[in-house]
């Protein structure tokens, strides 16, 4: 669940910080907390 709460903080500050971002950059910072959230679970098990 810690996980699941760091990632959806990544998501709301990506959108609030860039809100003029293109779909491309929003589609490539999903994929890059996604990375960081799976690194967090093998860092934390």
């Amino acid at each position: 669940m810690k996980i699941y709460i760091i990632w959806l903080i990544g998501v709301i500050l990506w959108n609030f910080g860039y809100p003029e971002a293109t779909p491309i950059l929003d589609v490539l910072a999903a994929i890059i907390l996604s990375l960081l959230s799976f690194g967090l679970k093998k860092y934390l098990n």
